[in-house]
């Protein structure tokens, strides 16, 4: 309590006296408006994960908002955790569904209070020994938990404390005079609610004029203009053909308007006559009618070809491709008939009869458009449009655009029994038993929907499955039909209609409705089958992401199962194609990386399923690197360098030389045709491969690159680079860089590997590289390799920061400690846990130890809070032993006491860099603990205080198991 009050004391110092005071992240008070990492939304969530219990006064809650919670509210239940909600009526925000929501939460007490202007927002979570509090303009919604503008403090206090002591007064004030909320005291609010038709409130907490009220007033007088996306499109259109093109790409995320688009380039470029092609005819009579809003013109202007309709002679000709690609309809039209030839859903267009149409016509410009081009049979899209990708927008910068509708991604945990968990061998009966179908409903029921009924799509993992559940569905009252590739397109269409009129609550269905087909008012997405494919899961979950004045949001329920395939969820989500499996983790630890007002959320059952499927998977087979190979190759149409896969978002070129010794070699394992090269030359590809492209120290590619492009620089110049660079840099660094590139710093093996001669030498004050290697360098083809790496490099090490010798939450192995601390050999062989060396004592955990773990070994290590470790040093040490003297006397002599951490052996050979360290004043003691044969043998524990409290996320991945 003396240390907590003494952290507590010096928050308040560094608030209202100097602002320089340093103070544990922990009471660090902070302004939360999410224009940072750390948005309201992260905040709220790190203290309900760590609390013992909450309490919530906001006036306003939407259903969205809630949403974000919903996912750690289950998670509070599972651990006994409960909290209180107090709010309002006031001006009728909240709506009635809202409030039926709230009920929903079985470890939250709601109460409704009658307080007059009721405004207040502010979160209270009681931890262990203090408080913390959030308080300033935010309400519990999606929009003011991570997108608007928003100005909240974020403080802390002690249980004693006056201004906790007086916001927990004015609560229970209020609570005690509160009505708790019920179904009957919601159906008497949804009654006088229902009595005001004019005004609707949106997620937004401003109220809009009802657009549905005025929607038939409006219509007529307003014009439909291009948004942000569909005009740079169109500039870049024009650009491209300004060139002489006469073809094009455009790459657009499932709901941003492609059709749209198309159609403003079409009025842009006014041919005499247009050819739309298309998959299906539903989808032709839905671009035929976009089309005629945007050119207007007479009706007879419009045409369709396809079964019984054959208005060829139409300006503007929408045409299926399973009737136009035959023979006989293509020879009714010259080669020349469409100066303008539009192609949907062009990533099918590997296929002969899409291949017919191309190879027929010969437009004056051709587009294609797709949402994923990516191919699974090599077919290159990109070849047969020239290579000319006229726009390209992703899911992610959709919506930080807002063309697409907000989703809550629920990753949830599939049904479990005794220990059986669904996987890829469960059975009918196991997917479609009552206990599953049970568990399904709960968690759909759980998460619910936006708007007032649930219209939602199921995708199952059988034609069995989809026809089975529906049935159980059915016979428990609910609406649902099973739609497989068996039915036909009438039927489709069918229950699709009876879908938007309410008449179904679920379509269950298998791959058919992946793309292709424009459902906008699905507000629900169930996923009851593993992820194959990230292509196919962004395909089933754009389904519901165009935008509909129904809905706020889409609500996508993910069931995570026992699948190896778990690992491309995060994949998917994020669109990060690296294959690095420390990026997959983060992006599941963290996924700040969605835009706008969607989340991302993971039980946490359901989120270490996917941690085992990370660790248990290799994601750099042969097949996995080459399809991604092929994918940028087909893109770039030529051999792509490892800079061009960062530039694509593919594969990391970390993972490629983990894969192969070099890119050269990789590129031979691709099967490409290279010149020869000489094993030496190959050595120090390698070398710079595995030293320097990962970016951690800059100093070497800095002198590198400077050799490439001068061939001699003096020290002098050298040391002015660095400070130019605004890099640190000291004797010791400089000296370690000599040591790394004469090879005086590595074992023999790595001798052999490199080449077994310095890469650079020094001259006189002079750098330069061996004779061999300038010989090599004057090969165009060689040197490029080289300028590669050092490009990858560059880019690589904008993650780290230059003025440190590591940067904190980055992944180091004992080998890059040793480098970059600047040790004068390569001694990771025998740091083991630890090691007192040049100044410096890095120190390495594995978290969760093996269970076989010898008892000898099995220290128990481990955070007590997010700034202070408890560290075992090696068994059989005492205060006296010598190495445990250094480390106490650490303060006193300057030693470096560096902490790196990894949850388990799973993650490889790296650990996170948690920052130095320094030891808690008479926290160092000796215990005993027993070796393999029940002895007691001695070891020395202390506590240590980190420079800066661990990151949240990373802190809870790592500490949980």
């Amino acid at each position: 309590m003396e240390q907590l009050v003494r952290k507590m004391t010096n928050s308040l110092h560094k608030s209202f006296i100097d602002q320089t005071n340093p103070v544990s992240g922990n009471f660090k008070p902070k302004l939360l408006s999410n224009k940072s990492h750390e948005n309201v939304l992260s905040t709220l969530l790190q203290e309900m994960k760590t609390c013992e219990s909450f309490i919530f006064s906001v006036a306003f809650i939407t259903e969205g908002g809630l949403a974000t919670l919903k996912t750690m509210l289950y998670d509070l239940q599972l651990k006994g955790i409960k909290g209180r909600i107090l709010t309002s009526t006031f001006l009728n925000f909240n709506q009635p569904k809202m409030f039926k929501e709230l009920l929903k939460l079985e470890n939250v007490d709601v109460r409704l209070t009658g307080v007059k202007g009721f405004h207040s927002k502010g979160y209270i979570f009681d931890h262990e020994d203090y408080y913390s509090l959030i308080v300033g303009s935010s309400n519990l919604t999606d929009s003011a938990l991570k997108a608007n503008y928003e100005w909240n403090v974020y403080l802390t206090s002690l249980e004693d404390g006056e201004i906790i002591h007086h916001f927990k007064k004015q609560f229970e004030e209020a609570w005690n005079e509160a009505i708790p909320l019920s179904e009957e005291w919601i159906n008497n609010y949804n009654l006088n609610y229902e009595q005001q038709p004019f005004v609707k409130q949106a997620a937004s907490n401003v109220f809009q004029v009802n657009t549905e009220y005025l929607t038939n007033s409006l219509a007529d007088s307003l014009a439909i203009q291009p948004n942000k996306m569909q005009t740079s499109a169109i500039e870049q259109l024009k650009t491209l053909r300004a060139t002489g093109a006469k073809k094009g790409l455009i790459i657009s995320a499932t709901g941003t308007g492609k059709t749209y688009l198309s159609a403003f380039d079409v009025r842009n470029f006014a041919p005499k006559k247009m050819l739309f092609v298309v998959h299906r005819e539903q989808i032709l009579k839905k671009a035929l009618q976009d089309y005629r809003k945007i050119l207007g013109g007479h009706e007879d202007d419009f045409g369709i070809l396809s079964g019984n309709s054959k208005d060829i002679h139409a300006k503007y000709l929408f045409a299926t491709v399973q009737t136009i690609s035959t023979n006989r309809h293509l020879q009714q039209f010259a080669k020349n008939e469409f100066d303008y030839i539009l192609i949907d859903e062009v990533h099918r267009a590997g296929a002969d009869s899409y291949l017919n149409i191309i190879n027929y016509f010969e437009p004056e410009f051709l587009l294609g458009m797709t949402a994923t081009p990516e191919r699974t049979d090599s077919y290159n899209i990109f070849e047969l449009f020239d290579y000319n990708i006229a726009y390209e927008i992703r899911l992610q910068a959709a919506l930080e655009e807002e063309m697409l509708c907000p989703f809550h991604y629920f990753g949830v945990t599939d049904y479990e029994k005794d220990g059986e968990i669904i996987d890829n061998a469960s059975t009918l009966q196991h997917l479609v038993s009552n206990e599953r179908v049970h568990h399904i409903l709960e968690k759909i029921n759980y998460y619910g929907y936006s708007g007032k009924n649930l219209r939602g799509l199921m995708f199952c993992s059988s034609k069995d499955e989809a026809y089975e559940l529906s049935n159980v569905l059915n016979a428990q009252g609910m609406k649902t039909i099973a739609l497989t590739g068996d039915n036909s397109q009438s039927e489709r269409e069918d229950a699709i209609n009876k879908l938007e009129r309410y008449e179904l609550e679920y379509i269950l269905t298998v791959d058919i409705f992946n793309e292709g087909i424009d459902i906008p008012f699905l507000n629900q997405i169930v996923m009851l089958r593993q992820t194959q494919s990230s292509i196919i899961f962004i395909q089933q979950l754009g389904r519901g992401l165009r935008k509909h004045d129904t809905k706020d949001y889409v609500t996508i329920i993910d069931f995570i199962g026992n699948y190896k395939n778990n690992y491309l969820i995060p994949i998917a989500l994020s669109g990060d194609q690296s294959m690095n499996k420390d990026n997959v983790r983060r992006r599941t630890v963290n996924t700040d990386y969605i835009q706008g007002v969607s989340t991302i959320n993971f039980e946490e059952i359901a989120k270490k399923r996917i941690f085992d499927a990370i660790n248990n998977t290799n994601l750099s087979t042969l097949k996995i690197l080459k399809d991604s190979y092929m994918e940028v190759k087909n893109r770039l149409g030529r051999i792509p360098t490892m800079h061009d896969f960062i530039e694509q978002n593919s594969l990391d070129p970390e993972v490629i030389v983990g894969y192969s010794e070099n890119y050269y070699e990789f590129l031979l394992k691709m099967k490409e045709e290279l010149p020869t090269i000489t094993d030496y030359e190959k050595g120090v590809l390698t070398m710079l491969s595995k030293e320097f492209l990962n970016g951690k120290r800059i100093h070497e590619v800095l002198l590198i690159d400077a050799l490439i492009q001068n061939d001699i620089i003096s020290k002098n110049e050298y040391v002015d680079n660095l400070k130019e660079f605004g890099t640190y840099m000291d004797n010791a660094t400089i000296e370690s860089v000599e040591n790394i590139l004469t090879l005086n710093f590595h074992i023999t093996n790595d001798h052999k590997k490199y080449g077994s001669k310095p890469i650079i030498e020094l001259h006189d004050g002079r750098y330069q590289f061996n004779d061999e290697i300038q010989t090599s360098l004057l090969d165009p083809f060689y040197k490029a390799f080289f300028e590669d790496i050092i490009a990858c490099a560059h880019i690589k090490n904008a993650q780290y920061d230059p003025t440190r010798q590591l940067t904190l939450y980055k992944k180091y192995s004992r080998r890059d400690a040793c480098r970059l601390l600047n040790w004068t050999k390569d001694d990771s062989s025998t740091i083991y846990g630890y090691r007192v060396k040049h100044g410096t004592c890095p120190i390495f955990v594995t978290y969760h130890k093996k269970d076989e773990v010898d008892s000898s070994v099995n220290y128990g290590d481990e955070f007590l809070s997010t700034d202070i470790f408890r560290w075992f040093t090696r068994s059989k040490l005492t205060l006296e032993s010598n190495e445990v003297k250094a480390i106490l006397a650490a303060e006193q002599t300057g030693l470096d006491i560096h902490l790196f951490t990894k949850k388990d052996d799973g993650e490889g050979f790296d650990f996170y860099y948690m920052g130095t360290t320094s030891i808690i004043e008479n926290s160092p003691k000796e215990e005993e603990m027993f070796d393999k044969n029940g002895k007691q043998i001695p070891v020395v524990t202390m506590n240590m205080i980190l420079e800066q409290p661990v990151q949240y996320d990373i802190y809870h991945y790592l500490v949980e198991e």
